[in-house]
């Protein structure tokens, strides 16, 4: 790579930061990192709600489980999936400085 397109990416990666950070710091604040909790949590109970769903289609069936029980289990997993991709976004925002808590200088 010659230093020009290198000093363009570098600046490209500044603007993509500076942006974002404008973007979101604004719309979410929080004080401290275990602000977050409430969200950890609601991903750790939607997560034991579709392990223990798979545990008990396991446990009480017989034979092969039926449309319902399979649609239920896919509502869950996917609602454990949104919520798992949406934790990791802001995960990401967190690692990135796009969100700074309250009580940092930026």
């Amino acid at each position: 790579m010659d230093r020009q397109y290198k000093r363009q990416l570098l600046v490209l990666e500044q603007q993509r930061r500076t942006i974002n950070r404008d973007t979101i710091n604004p719309e979410i604040s929080f004080d401290k990192i275990e602000d977050v909790d409430p969200i950890l949590s609601m991903v750790a109970e939607v997560r034991a709600s579709y392990l223990k769903a798979l545990f008990d289609l396991a446990n009480n069936r017989e034979g092969m489980p039926g449309a319902r029980e399979i649609e239920q289990l896919r509502e869950l997993r996917l609602t454990y999936r949104e919520l798992v991709e949406a934790t990791n976004a802001l995960e990401t925002a967190i690692e990135r400085g796009y969100i700074t808590l309250a009580g940092e200088v930026d």
